[in-house]
């Protein structure tokens, strides 16, 4: 294989792969002409210069064209998985051998080497980080310390990722300004509604080849993921129940028009079971007991956490691979089978390609934009939680629509007056 580039270090499973990366990347770019428009505009400017970062993200083709942004800012990468799922092995070839970005990031990787990676990252000494999940963030103040007078930024992608940033800054251990990109608008409202209700049912059906319609589908929260994926399954036909904890969320839901009930109910009636809550054992032991013969379980939640694997063990005599990502668990009491996806990871990316580009062309161009922004106001901002700016989301927008080809109404003189008059009334 020919390389245009130096290969830089990296731990990727077959620098062969490169080329087909490459190509799948080049597709992916078709589709995120507001991050292209933000990577143009970076290799005139260069507003990364000089600083060292770490992104753990997963790996796909969508995050290759992020990374090709923040390079051509100036920036020196590191790449790694957020998922030991979530890699795609011909891009991280292409990331490393296309584009000289070092990876280290295998698909099936243990959690050992996931953890290891996350470690020789850190080695980087990074001066910014995105993350996804907050598994970096949260090594660092552990293990490196050290490291944190140098941070100058972080920021995080996931709802996940936010819980646990609000965790270590009520704790008083966060001394440096993040970014909650995932609470942006041109993030949650479209990344998590609309990509991750479809790229889930896509999961789910690429490992299954199962009909949708029909189905009780369950869904085990209902917030924006949830959302997306209750919409998508209703739109296939599927008879959908909601699980929540919220009250407004639950009312939402019912309003929605969807059946609402506790778990303890729903792991009753479900055919297919959807976790997109962000915690620990919302499908638990006494869930999976009840269930019926052949019913599927799939999380689409950041971690595996969501579903007790480990219990499910326990009660099972026995454990089979059916296919690719389908494993087949029989119950000791009652013989029932229980099926689990992905390995109970992100069904979406360990069984599919996750999100489409053209979602994730918004998400990342908050992402470049947060970076950009916490070098532009290095020393200005205060430790702890923030949002991106509203005219940055506002400006990710307009360059969508551009993009789209979409124009929308502006305000006249007199609209502008009425608004900002107490005057005028009936």
């Amino acid at each position: 294989m020919t390389t245009s580039v130096p290969v830089p270090n990296h731990d990727v499973k077959d620098l062969s792969l490169a080329a087909a990366g490459r190509k799948r990347i080049e597709w992916a770019e078709r589709e995120m002409p507001v991050l292209r428009f933000i990577r143009e505009r970076f290799e005139r400017e260069r507003p990364l210069e000089g600083k060292r970062m770490i992104a753990c993200c997963h790996i796909t083709t969508e995050t290759a064209n992020l990374a090709r942004a923040l390079k051509a800012g100036g920036v020196d990468a590191v790449l790694i998985a957020s998922n030991p799922l979530s890699t795609q092995d011909d891009v991280a070839a292409a990331l490393v051998a296309e584009y000289g970005i070092p990876v280290y990031a295998i698909k099936g990787e243990s959690t050992d080497t996931y953890t290891r990676h996350v470690r020789m990252a850190l080695d980087h000494e990074p001066d910014l980080i995105i993350d996804d999940g907050s598994d970096v963030v949260a090594t660092m103040v552990k293990e490196r310390p050290e490291l944190l007078s140098k941070i100058i930024g972080t920021t995080e992608e996931t709802t996940t990722g936010i819980v646990r940033l609000r965790a270590l800054e009520k704790s008083g251990r966060m001394s440096w300004p993040a970014i909650a990109v995932n609470d942006a608008q041109t993030k949650h409202f479209f990344d998590n509604r609309y990509g991750t209700g479809q790229s889930t049912i896509d999961g789910v059906i690429r490992a299954t080849n199962i009909l949708i319609a029909g189905r009780a589908l369950v869904v085990v929260g209902y917030g924006w993921c949830g959302k997306g994926v209750a919409m998508r399954g209703r739109g296939l036909g599927a008879n959908v129940i909601v699980c929540e904890i919220n009250p407004i969320r639950a009312i939402e839901a019912v309003m929605d028009g969807f059946r609402v009930m506790p778990i303890s109910q729903a792991a009753k009636e479900g055919d297919i079971f959807i976790t997109v809550t962000g915690n620990h054992h919302v499908i638990d032991a006494q869930h999976f007991a009840v269930m019926k013969d052949g019913a599927i379980v799939a999380n689409s939640g950041h971690f595996d956490v969501e579903l007790n694997l480990v219990a499910l063990g326990e009660m099972s005599e026995a454990r089979v691979q059916l296919r690719p990502f389908v494993e087949e668990y029989k119950l000791k009491s009652s013989g029932n089978r229980v099926i689990v996806l992905g390995e109970g990871r992100l069904v979406n990316l360990a069984a599919a390609e996750g999100h489409p580009a053209s979602v994730m062309d918004m998400s990342f161009a908050n992402q470049a934009l947060s970076v950009e922004y916490l070098v532009k106001k290095h020393g200005e901002l205060s430790p702890g939680l923030h949002l991106l700016p509203e005219e940055v989301d506002q400006e990710i927008a307009s360059l969508k629509l551009e993009a789209m080809g979409v124009k929308i109404d502006s305000l006249t003189p007199e609209m502008i007056e009425y608004m900002n008059s107490w005057e005028i009334g009936t």
